[in-house]
């Protein structure tokens, strides 16, 4: 089948989605998740051949990071699917509601979208949890990974497949897999008008200038994540170490991982030198301002290139700021409003951080990581919305959802 005629037959198949019953839904992603399991070693397997390739290839150590799926990231991606079961159902949820003076009762209901596709870098893990996700908000996936992840990917899918063949009420094309990795294969998706509802890329600036460039369809960006921590000075700084240390070293490859620490000039020598040395000792470059290559002879000159950089990698640029006031300045030039954190115990400057940096979520004295849908509780997420319509940050099921306005009413009619 071409691209087109995949999201053709995924726009007929949500007549059969939409109507889906919580209760079948739940029952699906169940299965789904069982089924994941049951074929585990066939997707381990098919997994190394795609980490294997890639290695030969010469793929950097962080696309190979994103590819590979461990037998922990395994079991936590059957339980993401498990614990989206037990997440309320938005649809049908009545957002608001209120009656007028001429007794017209208005409320705002919640509905799916419709037809969500995701193009997608090496992470094949998103392969499961947009369908999951897209599942249970009653709408149907299209999913277009990477010639990096096939294999993998192609494997997942078969697992999703056998679960949905055990429904006999639940169309084959509520979720479906593009297999052609070609550019006109992607180019074709992005421009489905009339049969994709929403498209959401995930991957890097390439994809993303593409998107913004050739879609006709509607769609949210999952950007880059230029994310920054800064140390106020009247941060703890036993706190400050942990978040520093754990912001940039936990998983340096992903979106949320810190790439440029800001240190207020009141800590630059007496705090700073011993927390670089500890992310050194970790295996992380530093690409230093002025005053840190003098607090911190080790450091590499920063460039004005680094403060832009999203490295996905064990390297960090730190720069000794006089103020918040500055620190806030240098986030809303060079930041990409994934996420921004402060350390401080200073709750006016907390108050004025979260207030005045533009991001899809602040955090306050807690580690840029943060910034998932799983730790926000939406049990995983679809991407991460660094623009403002028609959701901000991490993507839960709700934001695979519309509003309808419902008007009831006892036979009123409109004079004027």
């Amino acid at each position: 089948m071409s691209v087109t005629e995949v999201c053709r037959s995924a726009a007929e198949a949500w007549a059969g989605v939409k109507t889906l019953t919580t209760a079948e839904k739940n029952a699906l992603l169940l299965d789904a998740a069982a089924s994941i399991e049951d074929h585990r070693a066939a997707i381990i397997e098919a997994n190394a051949a795609d980490v294997d390739a890639a290695r030969a290839a010469g793929i950097s150590s962080t696309l190979v990071d994103r590819l590979t799926l461990t037998d922990r990231r395994m079991a936590g991606l059957v339980k993401a699917i498990r614990t989206i079961v037990d997440l309320p159902d938005p649809v049908g949820q009545v957002v608001e509601g209120w009656t007028r003076p001429n007794g017209l009762l208005v409320e705002r209901v919640r509905e799916p979208l419709g037809v969500v596709a995701v193009i997608y870098e090496a992470r094949p893990n998103v392969t499961a949890e947009v369908a999951a996700l897209c599942l249970k908000t009653g709408n149907c996936a299209v999913l277009r990974g990477s010639s990096m992840a096939m294999a993998s990917n192609s494997a997942i899918m078969a697992a999703l497949d056998a679960a949905i063949a055990q429904h006999d009420n639940i169309p084959a094309a509520a979720v479906q897999l593009i297999t052609d990795p070609s550019r006109d294969a992607a180019l074709e998706l992005m421009r489905a008008k009339g049969y994709i509802d929403l498209l959401v890329p995930r991957g890097g600036p390439e994809l993303i200038a593409s998107v913004e460039q050739n879609a006709t369809v509607p769609t949210v960006i999952d950007g880059a994540g230029n994310c920054h921590v800064y140390i106020d000075g009247a941060a703890d700084r036993d706190i400050a170490t942990a978040v520093a240390i754990n912001a940039k070293t936990s998983r340096p490859s992903v979106c949320n991982a810190m790439e440029t620490l800001l240190v207020h000039e009141d800590l630059a020598h007496d705090w700073l030198p011993g927390v670089l040395d500890e992310l050194a000792a970790a295996g992380v470059e530093i690409r230093g301002c002025p005053v840190v290559c003098e607090v911190w002879p080790k450091a590499t000159q920063a460039t004005e290139q680094d403060w832009g950089t999203e490295y996905l990698d064990l390297v960090l640029a730190v720069r000794v700021v006089p103020d918040l006031a500055e620190g806030i300045a240098h986030i809303g030039r060079w930041g990409t409003a994934n996420a921004e954190a402060i350390v401080t115990k200073d709750i006016d400057a907390a108050r004025r951080f979260t207030r005045e940096v533009d991001s899809g979520s602040v955090f306050v004295n807690t580690s840029t990581r943060y910034s998932d849908g799983g730790e926000f509780g939406y049990g995983v997420e679809i991407g991460v919305s660094t623009q403002k319509l028609h959701v901000r940050g991490p993507m839960g099921l709700a934001a695979l959802t519309t509003v309808k306005n419902v008007v009831w009413g006892s036979g009123q009619t409109r004079v004027l």
